[in-house]
Formats: structure tokens, C-alpha cells, sequence
């Protein structure tokens, strides 16, 4: 059976249309498991995410016997990158945790459906590459959707903008970066690792910090590594599986589950303004995954 498997690629298509389920619903659920840390600050939940996703993506590494790949990243030519897109990797996962600890879902909703706009507009600017014209009128209405609400509010929605920009940032640098993406990972959070042991240290040290204060938090402190590198397991195994345009429609489950969780579960409000914004926005990812899948197929 596995070999037959192997000889028709076609049949890996529902296998890798749940591994992309599992990993995007995933993404789109964790406002439920963040909640969890309401009471605590987000820059510990960030330091114990950091520590146990290390932790549990070396562990994976090694079980898969991809010692050789982990260690092929420790040369100063990654390592400089890596550093930086690992600042980016923090920031970005700090301030969605923030973000939805201060009851703002909905806004990261936003961040992350505005993100693939984000990055087409990236590869324009940053690599020199072509902005068709369906693409330019995604942009457009993505950043006429976001002049519509603040104009209407009088705020920035900057948590939005900040996850979607800084995860733009990530992607961009990592697509130059020519690492494996699960030993990338596992070396980013490294780096960042002994900065999250002095913060749980000083916390421990001063009575400030949360670990040992119960059990039930130490446990959610350690899934927090859990539910950092299953879903980037499923998603590894969806890429290998699925087309590039075809995950890319699967983007959008994560977004939409934190919006659904943001307005229906955490009762945030969603006014007319907002209406309009997102309206902008889908209407904006319509065009753009319209133009995608039109590009494909005549190249």
C-alpha cells in the first residue's frame, strides 16, 4: 500500500488536505489555549514558548534522525539571519499573545488575513517582482479597508499591522535564507532561549514569575512548546503533499476560526466599521487568490 501510495502523487491529496486542516485549524484555535495565561504577563507566556518549542523541536530533530540538518545551520553566514528573523519570530508571537490577552482577536484576525497582501506587496518592493494588476487592486482595497478604519475609529489597528508586517518580514527573510525550514525553527528559538531563561530566572528569583506556582500552569507552560511544533509538523507535512497554490488557500482557515472565536466565543465587538474593513479585505484575497490561481495556470 505505501508503495502504491508513493507512485501515484495524487493520492496523497486528502492526506495532505488534513495534515493542512490540522495545522491551519490549529493556528486558528490557539486564542483558546493563550486565554489560558490571561493572568500572566505576555512576555513569560513568549519566554516558556520559546524554551519548550526549542526544547521539543530538537527533540523531533533528533527522533527523526536530521542531526546532520540541525547542525548545517550553525555557520556564521545563517546564523547572523537567523538572528535577526528569530527578533522577528519573538516579536511576532509576543504581540499575538498580547493581542489576544487584551481581548483583541478580532484585530489579529486582521493581521493575519492582511498578511499575504502584505507579502506580495514585500516581494514587489523588496525583490524587484512583478505586481500583476489583480494583485495591485488586492493591495489597493487591503489598504483602503485599513484607511477605512481609521479613519471611522481615529486609531491605528496596530497589533494588526505589526503581525502582519513582521510575519511579512519573516517570511521574506527566511525565503533568503536557504535553511530547512524545521531546523531554522529549532535554531531561532534556541537563540532566543537564553533570553527567556533569564526572564523565568528573574521571575523565579523575585516572586514575580508564574513557574512552580501551580501545577496546572506548569503543565500549560510546557504545552505551550506542544502547540508551537505540532502544527508546524502538519503544515511541513501538507507542503510536501499539496501544491503551492493549493495550501495557499488554506491560509485563510486560521484567520477565519480567530475571527469566529473572537466575535462568537469571546464576544468582541464587530460594528459596522469593522464590517466594512474585513469586506475590503476578503474582497482583496478574492482578487488575489483569483490572480494566483489565473497565473498558474497560464505559466
Amino acid at each position: 500500500m505505501a508503495r502504491s501510495l508513493q507512485s501515484d502523487p495524487t493520492s496523497f491529496m486528502p492526506v495532505g488536505a488534513l495534515y493542512a486542516i490540522l495545522a491551519y485549524g490549529s493556528w486558528g484555535l490557539l486564542p483558546i489555549y493563550w486565554k489560558f495565561f490571561a493572568q500572566v504577563p505576555a512576555v513569560e507566556v513568549l519566554s516558556h514558548r520559546m524554551i519548550w518549542s526549542a526544547v521539543l523541536l530538537i527533540a523531533v530533530l533528533w527522533l527523526q534522525n536530521r542531526r546532520a540538518e540541525f547542525w548545517r545551520v550553525w555557520q556564521p553566514q545563517y546564523l547572523r539571519a537567523l538572528l535577526l528573523t528569530a527578533g522577528l519570530l519573538a516579536f511576532n508571537w509576543g504581540l499575538y499573545i498580547y493581542g489576544v490577552n487584551t481581548d483583541r482577536v478580532v484585530e489579529t484576525s486582521l493581521g493575519y488575513f492582511i498578511n499575504p497582501l502584505v507579502n506580495v506587496l514585500l516581494g514587489f518592493v523588496v525583490l524587484k517582482e512583478r505586481l500583476y494588476r489583480g494583485q495591485q487592486i488586492a493591495v489597493l482595497l487591503a489598504g483602503l479597508g485599513v484607511a477605512y478604519f481609521v479613519w471611522q475609529f481615529g486609531a491605528v489597528p496596530w497589533i494588526a499591522l505589526g503581525l502582519a508586517f513582521s510575519f511579512a518580514f519573516y517570511g521574506l527573510l527566511r525565503k533568503v535564507v536557504a535553511v530547512a525550514p524545521m531546523a531554522g525553527l529549532a535554531v531561532e528559538t534556541l537563540l532566543i532561549t537564553p533570553v527567556a531563561l533569564a526572564i523565568v530566572g528573574y521571575g523565579a528569583s523575585t516572586g514575580t514569575g508564574h513557574w512552580n506556582t501551580s501545577w496546572t500552569l506548569n503543565w500549560l507552560f510546557i504545552g505551550c512548546g506542544i502547540v508551537t511544533s505540532f502544527p508546524l509538523l502538519w503544515f511541513n507535512n501538507a507542503a510536501k503533499r499539496l501544491r503551492l497554490s493549493t495550501l495557499g488557500f488554506f491560509q485563510y482557515l486560521a484567520p477565519s476560526l480567530q475571527l469566529i472565536l473572537g466575535v462568537f466565543l469571546y464576544h468582541e465587538p464587530f460594528t459596522q466599521t469593522h464590517a466594512i474593513t474585513f469586506g475590503l479585505i476578503w474582497t482583496a484575497l478574492a482578487v488575489y487568490s483569483l490572480t494566483a490561481w489565473h497565473i498558474q495556470r497560464v505559466s
